[in-house]
C-alpha cells in the first residue's frame, strides 16, 4: 500500500515538472535573407526601348489610324442615310390614297376591254335613229346631213355613202333619155317628170360646185362633184329645170346621199315640169340611167 502511494507521488511529481524544450530547427523559408551586395548599374549605349503594347503611365492609349477613319466613314454614311430617309418619305407620304386607286381602277379597266370572240360571234351594233356611224368621216356627213334636213324640212332618203335615184320611188315617171332628139343637138340627160315642188335629193356624197337660178338652158340648177366615187375619173352629177327658189344648197357645200337639195319646176329649155338630170365621167355626159343602174345600192 505505502509502495502504491509513492508511485503515485512520484507520477504526480513527474507530471507537474515541465518538459525539456526539444531543439527545433527553423524552416529554410523562414531563414532570414542573406544581404546581397548591390549590383552596379549597366549602362547602354542605345537607350531601352519600350515594348509595342506598352503604355506609358499617365498617358491615354492611342487609337489606331484606321479604327479613326472607319468610325468617320460610318458616321457619314449614316448621316447621308437619314438625310435620304428623311427627304423621300414626306414625299412618299404625298401621294393620295385615291391616286392609287385610280391607277388600279385604270389598270383593271385597260385589262377588261380585252376581249376575243369566236369567230362564229357577231357584235350586235345598236342603231340609232336612221344612221350609223363608224368612223368620223361617216359620222360627220351624218350630222350634216341631220343639219340639212332641219334647214330644209326635208328628210334625207338615203345613209351616206350610197348611190341612189335622185328623186324618191312613185314620185316620177320616166319620160325623155339620153340621147333623144332635140332642136340642134340630143338630149344630155334623163327627165323626171313630176308635179312642180316634188323633192330632189342628191344621188350620192358630194360638194356642191355650181347652184344658180339660171345656168344656160338648164333654168334653176345644182351640180355636185363626187369624189368618192371618181377614182381615176372625175364624177359630177347635174339637177335641172327646178323651181325658182327651191335651191336648198350652195356652191362649195357638201351633201350626203339622200339630201335634199331642191324641187322639179318648169325653169329652162322645158316643155313640162321634170327634174333634167345628167351624169358627167370627166366632164363628158353619158347615160344617167345606165350609171344609175349599175351604181344604186
Amino acid at each position: 500500500m505505502a509502495a502504491r502511494r509513492r508511485d503515485a507521488r512520484t507520477a504526480q511529481s513527474a507530471e507537474a515538472r515541465p518538459s525539456a524544450a526539444i531543439p527545433v530547427h527553423p524552416i529554410a523559408d523562414e531563414l532570414p535573407p542573406i544581404p546581397q551586395a548591390p549590383q552596379p548599374a549597366i549602362r547602354s549605349a542605345a537607350p531601352a526601348q519600350p515594348a509595342a503594347h506598352a503604355v506609358p503611365r499617365g498617358t491615354a492609349p492611342r487609337r489606331r489610324l484606321g479604327a479613326k477613319n472607319l468610325s468617320r466613314s460610318t458616321g457619314a454614311a449614316l448621316a447621308i442615310s437619314a438625310l435620304v430617309v428623311g427627304t423621300a418619305l414626306p414625299a412618299i407620304g404625298m401621294v393620295r390614297a385615291s391616286d392609287t386607286t385610280h391607277g388600279a381602277t385604270a389598270a383593271s379597266d385597260i385589262r377588261a376591254q380585252s376581249f376575243t370572240a369566236a369567230s362564229g360571234v357577231l357584235p350586235d351594233v345598236q342603231v340609232h335613229g336612221t344612221f350609223t356611224a363608224t368612223t368620223p368621216t361617216e359620222l360627220s356627213a351624218m350630222q350634216a346631213a341631220t343639219a340639212a334636213a332641219e334647214r330644209s324640212g326635208v328628210a334625207s332618203i338615203a345613209k351616206p355613202g350610197q348611190v341612189i335615184y335622185p328623186m324618191a320611188a312613185g314620185s316620177y315617171t320616166l319620160t325623155d333619155g339620153f340621147g333623144a332628139a332635140r332642136t340642134g343637138r340630143s338630149h344630155m340627160g334623163q327627165d323626171f317628170a313630176a308635179p312642180i315642188g316634188t323633192p330632189i335629193y342628191a344621188a350620192a356624197d358630194g360638194c356642191v360646185t355650181l347652184s344658180s337660178e339660171s345656168y344656160q338652158g338648164y333654168g334653176v340648177t345644182v351640180e355636185i362633184a363626187h369624189p368618192a366615187l371618181s377614182g381615176a375619173n372625175a364624177v359630177s352629177t347635174l339637177y335641172g329645170h327646178m323651181t325658182y327658189g327651191s335651191r336648198a344648197v350652195q356652191a362649195g357645200e357638201c351633201v350626203t346621199a339622200g339630201q335634199y337639195i331642191g324641187r322639179v319646176g318648169d325653169t329652162g329649155w322645158t316643155v313640162g315640169s321634170c327634174l333634167h338630170f345628167e351624169v358627167h365621167i370627166n366632164d363628158s355626159a353619158i347615160d344617167p340611167l345606165a350609171w344609175l343602174e349599175s351604181n344604186v345600192f
